[in-house]
């Protein structure tokens, strides 16, 4: 009986806690051949280069769709080909998304986009959180952004340099922009996604990992 209880409790906890399926030393959910794993929603998408994907068109979402996750750190390394490329990396979609500006109401999305201003610029939750740092790298060379989804704290480092140290439910940005992202608490748990923002904006993302916190 003991037995069979302790057979099971494996089991249990993957269904409790889906990001442990990782294991400790991560998992690349980018295998560099084809999209497994990957639905894309909204106008334009997402090619494959070389190994890597490269962005067109938008303003749409490539979401990952096994499962939601939480209390991870997520490692993007990615390379603009404009200096005023537009992209990001969404966390904390409550539900599949079927269009891209559910993600954008309802997830968080940490910014790529070297231009901007301190609440929209690379390396923040766009509107909701102040640029600690900008570090980002030159036009043509590869940047990584880490993401510690940690609770309802997210941690944002670029290039080994702390950018963005936000916990949900912070209260709004004096000065955010009409079209901002509606304001709220996001979920600890939820999908992931890469944005292609529209065809000027070109990015290529080479490596998206994700590791268990604990």
């Amino acid at each position: 009986m003991y037995r069979r209880i302790i057979l099971a409790i494996p089991f249990i906890t993957l269904l409790l806690f889906p990001s442990r399926i990782l294991g400790a030393e991560g998992k690349q959910l980018f295998n560099g051949k084809d999209m497994t794993g990957w639905e894309h929603v909204g106008p334009g998408g997402f090619t494959l280069e070389n190994g890597m994907l490269k962005s067109e068109g938008g303003m749409g979402l490539l979401w990952y769709t096994p499962e939601k996750m939480g209390n991870i750190k997520i490692r993007v390394v990615y390379k603009l080909m404009q200096k005023d490329t537009n992209s990001g990396v969404y966390v904390r979609i409550p539900e599949k998304p079927t269009e891209p500006w559910m993600p954008v109401n309802k997830g968080n999305e940490v910014q790529i986009y070297n231009p901007g201003d301190d609440y929209h610029c690379t390396g923040v939750i766009y509107s909701f959180s102040k640029a600690l740092a900008r570090p980002y790298k030159p036009v043509g060379e590869w940047d990584t952004m880490e993401i510690t989804l940690d609770g309802p704290r997210t941690i944002v480092y670029l290039n080994g340099v702390k950018t963005t140290d936000y916990v949900q439910g912070q209260p709004d940005p004096p000065n955010r922009h009409e079209g901002d992202p509606a304001s709220g608490v996001r979920p600890n748990i939820g999908y992931i996604g890469l944005q292609n923002h529209n065809q000027e904006s070109v990015v290529y993302f080479r490596e998206v990992e994700v590791k268990p916190l604990h």
